[in-house]
Formats: structure tokens, sequence, C-alpha cells
């Protein structure tokens, strides 16, 4: 605000005038957005320096000058500068006397500004020139922002009504009006009437203190209210479509989710194979590397077997002493199998314990899937009812109508009887009104079917609604069990993978115990072939380790025939687990393309509310066409009762005239008496 009052003050000095000090002060303080100038008699310098600074004036959002008595010139060179302006909202040129000057200013601000909210125009003049007003309500015509209007006490006649209420006709953006306390009349109000049947967006109407009867008053506030309606109504169809389609948004996001959470699943699961798969190969390749080493040793003891026939007599002392040895390895490798067959004894009832959980879990959710699907097949027993019970009712309407029909083809033909069945003309006079009044009550009969069949139409059509309405929802109820027997069926099969991961790892962590026990066999064996290195001379011994190494590698090999048929059943495992894997793969598309179904089932849904909002604006323009069939009723009526107010007001002015030439003649009767009374 600060530099405005600095560019105000040069501005002022470059035209050679002084600046208005109150001016200066207003531009200078804290304004918030918010110049008032109210009450200040601004000068053309002072006009012409604001025209200038208005442009720029990027901190004024509201400006107020009422009061401010404003010339015409200066009025130009304000409006002017405003009609550039990108920020002020809020314009108040309250009691300044506008004129053509004036309107011609304001009609070019309404045609270039884009950015008045609202205008306030009260207490001036702008109807009493014409044409300066036929330019203002072009520049209305022209504008599509502003939203609030005020013109009370501006001398507007009917003619400036019709002119403001053509304006109206294609403005799109005015939401009030006021218009209080001007010289509007009949003409005006009707013309503003006609007006509301085009413009849509005008809610509020102010009309009082304009001689305006109250029958028009009371049909531009049902118009006003229609457009409130309607409004209303598309907003709030606007908003559930918006909610909709943001649904739709959010489904869409949920399943491209899940399935990228699903191929990362897949992913892993793949990475885990290979890896257990390099890992079993690196196995399988130190078994076979043991097993080279152990040929070698036996190559090495048949060398030394050959070396100590020699000193096999020597060594037959010792063999008693080495049996006992051997008793005692015997006895000591029976435990170690009886400890390892309890384990397996172990082993095998563990996996039996765990299979019967899994067994029980399954027939736990097979139960619960055959419950949904009860409760699937419930819902569907549901809507078929309701389905039936539509159709009964569209049969029911059909015969209804048809019996109305039939009703009121027979009060027609009663009607042309009774006309054809007339009585005869007495006399040459015969008024005409006793024909009418004797065809009126069955006129009133037909009226009364017409209403019977209207009510019995609306009321089946509200039940039709009704249960529409019902087996809607019984399709969402049906879509949210649905939901919910897939969301149990994958709960189910997570389970499924966390049991088999596990039963993985529990294979896995067996063979490293099998391993280990390998390790300290071998390390066992290491300690026999030191002993019989260490005991060269005994040759029994050395046979007897020959053998049992023999025996050993014998059992190694077929431990590594076991270990190759394990690796191979496990590969076989992998093989079904992938085809498991693509199964699963397929259910999930097919999971995918049903949802996909669904989401074409919520846009068809979607079609059929924007197909419903354009039957509610068919029926509302039906139910317009018919208020102004009304309307034009009321309208004729009014003209009749305006042709017997002017008959009537003709009369008041012959009694009028008839009077002042009375008092006139009295007047001039008793001023003679007493001038003749004086003389």
């Amino acid at each position: 605000m600060e530099q405005l009052g600095r560019e105000y003050a040069r501005l002022c000095a470059a035209a050679g005038a002084a600046p208005q000090e109150a001016v200066l002060r207003r531009l200078r303080g804290p304004g918030g957005g918010r110049l008032d100038l109210a009450a200040q008699s601004l000068s053309l310098p002072t006009c012409s320096a604001l025209g200038r600074l208005l442009p720029g004036a990027a901190p004024l959002a509201a400006l107020a000058l009422g009061d401010c008595g404003l010339s015409e010139e200066g009025v130009r060179l304000l409006l002017n500068g405003l009609c550039t302006n990108t920020t002020v909202k809020s314009l108040d040129l309250k009691g300044n006397n506008l004129r053509t000057t004036g309107a011609e200013a304001l009609g070019k601000l309404l045609r270039q500004n884009k950015s008045i909210r609202s205008l306030t125009l009260e207490w001036n003049s702008l109807g009493m020139w014409e044409e300066g007003f036929s330019f203002f309500c072009q520049g209305l015509r022209a504008n599509n922002f502003l939203q609030r209007l005020d013109l009370r006490n501006n001398q507007i006649n009917h003619q400036g009504a019709g002119e403001l209420a053509v304006a109206l006709t294609q403005n799109t953006s005015l939401q009030e009006l006021d218009l209080r306390w001007n010289n509007i009349g009949l003409l005006g109000g009707r013309a503003l009437l006609n007006c509301l049947h085009s413009n849509k967006t005008l809610k509020r109407l102010e009309l009082a203190g304009n001689n305006v009867p109250g029958d028009i008053l009371k049909a531009v506030e049902q118009a006003l209210d229609h457009n409130q309606d309607r409004e209303a109504i598309l907003s709030e169809a606007q908003n559930q479509v918006n909610i909709l389609s943001k649904e739709v948004l959010s489904l869409k996001d949920e399943k491209n989710k899940q399935f990228m959470d699903f191929v990362d699943t897949v992913d892993k699961q793949k990475e885990e194979r290979a890896r257990s798969e390099k890992m079993s190969a690196a196995r399988v390749s130190q078994l076979q590397e043991a097993l080279d080493e152990q040929y070698s040793i036996m190559n090495s003891l048949k060398t030394k077997l050959q070396m100590t026939e020699a000193a096999l007599t020597l060594s037959e002392q010792k063999v008693h002493t080495l049996g006992e040895l051997l008793s005692a390895m015997k006895q000591e490798q029976n435990s170690v199998a009886e400890s390892h067959f309890r384990e397996l004894q172990q082993q095998k009832q563990e996996r039996a314990d765990r299979e019967s959980k899994l067994l029980h879990d399954l027939s736990a959710a097979s139960e619960k899937n055959l419950l949904l699907r009860n409760q699937v097949d419930e819902l569907e027993r549901k809507c078929k009812v309701q389905q039936d019970q539509l159709f009964q009712v569209k049969q029911d309407l059909t015969n209804t109508t048809a019996e109305l029909k039939l009703r009121a083809a027979e009060a027609e033909g009663e009607w042309g009887s009774r006309n054809s069945l007339g009585t005869p003309v007495v006399g040459i006079l015969v008024p005409s009104q006793a024909a009418e009044e004797k065809g009126l009550p069955e006129c009133e009969k037909v009226d009364r079917v017409a209403q019977q069949m209207e009510a019995s139409e609306r009321s089946m059509h509200n039940r039709i609604q009704r249960l529409e309405a019902i087996k809607i929802s019984l399709d969402e109820e049906l879509s949210h069990v649905k939901a919910a027997a897939l969301a149990e069926r994958g709960r189910a099969e997570e389970e499924l993978l966390k049991v088999r991961s596990q039963a993985r790892l529990e294979e896995q962590q067996r063979l490293e115990h099998l391993e280990e026990k390998l390790r300290l066999m071998t390390e066992s064996r290491d300690e026999a072939q030191n002993c019989c290195l260490k005991q060269k001379e005994m040759v029994a011994e050395a046979q007897a380790k020959a053998k049992q190494l023999s025996l050993y590698a014998d059992g190694l090999k077929r431990r590594l025939e076991e270990l190759q048929q394990h690796v191979d059943r496990k590969e076989e495992e992998k093989v079904t687990e992938l085809n498991k894997v693509k199964v699963e793969l397929q259910e999930q598309i097919g999971h995918l393309e049903a949802e996909r179904t669904a989401q074409d089932g919520l846009r068809e849904k979607i079609a059929a509310l924007e197909r419903h909002l354009k039957a509610l604006s068919s029926n509302h323009r039906e139910a317009l066409l018919d208020k102004e069939g009304e309307i034009s009723l009321l309208l004729e009526k009014l003209r009749m009762k305006e042709a017997e107010i002017s008959r009537m007001r003709e009369e008041e002015a012959q009694r009028a005239s008839f009077l002042q030439n009375a008092i006139m003649a009295y007047v001039q009767g008793s001023s003679l008496g007493t001038h003749s009374s004086r003389k």
C-alpha cells in the first residue's frame, strides 16, 4: 500500500496537481487488500491517477467509491483503468449519480473485466437514460464472471427492465440481482419472469417497491426455487459421479498393487529355487570328491597289505585285542543306528501331526467356502424373487392402465351419447350456458378418471423404483460376499505356502544334520586309518579295516545313489511346484479378469446413473413445460385483469378530472364571492 501512495503522489505531480491528503492517507494506511474511499470528493486529477494505478494494483481485492461525487469524466477514467485489472473482486459505486457516460463505461467494464464478482450501483440514475442503460445491459449480456449486482434506486422503468431481461437470458454467471425501489411495474416484472425460463443460474431476485403484482412476485420466487433445486440436483449428481470415479481408480490401483506383489513373490520363489539347486549341486560335487579320496585310500591300503603279509605271524597275538576293539566299535555303530532310527521315527510322527493339522485347516477352509457359497446362492435366490416381484408389478401396472383406458373410453362414449341425445331447443332464445352446465359433471368424471390413472401410475412407478433399489442393494451385498470368499481363499493359499516353506526348511535342516553325521563318520574313519598306519604289523586288523572300509565305500556309494535319487525327487517336486505356480497364476489371471468384468459392471452402473440423471432432467423439463403452460394461462388471466384495471383507471381518471373541474369551479366561485364581498 505504501508503494501505491508513492505512485499516486508521483502521478499527481506529473499532472501538475496536488494529491488529496485523504486519498493519500488511505493509500498509505494498512488496508488489508481493500481501498475504501467512500464519502471522499475525488477530483478529476485524482480519478486520472487512480485510473492509471488500478491496472497494476496487485494488493487490492475490494474498491469502495460510494458517495464520492464523481463526475462523468472521472467515472470514465476510473472504469477504464479497471478494465484491465485482474485483482479487484468487489466494486462499490453507490450514490454517485451515474448517467449516460457512466453507464457506457460500466458496459465496457463488464465486457472487458474478468475478475469483478460483486458490483454495487445503489442510488444512481442509470435508468433515466435509455441509451446508456441499453449499453450497460449489452455489457452485462457479454459478461460471464459477475455474480452479484445491486441496482437499487436507479429509476429503472419497464423498458429498462425489458432490456435487463434480454441481457439475463444470455448471462450464465449472475446469481444475485437486487432491483428494489425502482419503477419496473407490471410489464417489467412480466419481462423478468419470462427471462427466468431460459436463465438457470439466477438464485436471488429482489423486486420489492416496484409496483409489481403479487402473483408475478410469487411466480418469480417459484422460478428461482426451481433454479436452486436444479443446481442442487446437478451438484449431487456430479458428486456421485466423482465418488464413483474415485472408487474405480482406487480399485484399479489396488488390483495393480496386488498383481505387482504377486509377480514379486513369484520372482523371489524362482530365486530361492535357483539357490537351492546350486547348493545341492555343490553338495553332490563334494560327495563325489570324498568318494574319489576313498578310492585312493583303498589303493594305498592294498599296497600296504602286500607289504605287511610278511609280518602276519607277528600280528596274530594282537588279533584278540583288536577283536575286542571291533566289538566295541560295532556296539557304538549299533547305538548310533538306533538313535538315528529313533530320530527318524520322531520326524515321521511330527510330519504326520503337521499333515493332520494342515488337513484340519483345509477342512475348515472348505467349510467356510461352503458357507459363503450358500450365502451367495441365497442372495441370488433373493434377487430372483425381487425380479419376479418387479415383473408382477409391471404386469399389474399394464393391467391397471388398460382398465383405466377402457374406463376413459367408456366415459367418452357416454359423454358422446349424451351429447347426441341432448334436449331439443325450446324457443328461439335458449342460453348456451345451460348446455355447458349440463356437460360439466361428465368432464369432472373424465378428469377424475385421468387423475386416478396418473395416481396409480405414480404409485406403480414408485414401487418399481423401490424394487430396483432393493435389487441394487442385493447386488452390492452379493459382490461383498464374493469378495469375502475370495479373501478367505487367498488366506488359505497363503497358509499352504507358509506350511510348504516350513517343510522345505525342515528338510534342509535334516540334510545338514545328516551331513554333520557323515563328517563325524569320516573323522572316525580317518582315526581308524591312523591306527592302521601306527599298527603296520597287525595284518589282521589291517585286513579287517580294509574290509570295513570297502563296506563303508559301498555304503557311501549307496548313500550317493540315495542322494542322487533324493535330488531327482526334489527336481520332480520343483517341476510339480512350478506347475502349481503356473496354475495359480492362471487362477490369478482369471480373478483379475473377473475383477475387470466387475469394473465394467461399475462403468455400466455409472452409465446407468448418467441415464437416470438425463431422465430426471427430462422429467424436470417436462415439469417446467407444464409450469410454463400454467404460467401462460395465468398470464392470460393477468392480461384480462390488466384490461379491467386499465378500464378502472380510466374511470378513476375521469372521476378525478370531474372532481378537479368541480373543485376548480368551486374555488373560482368562492374566490369570486370573497372578492365581491370585499368590494
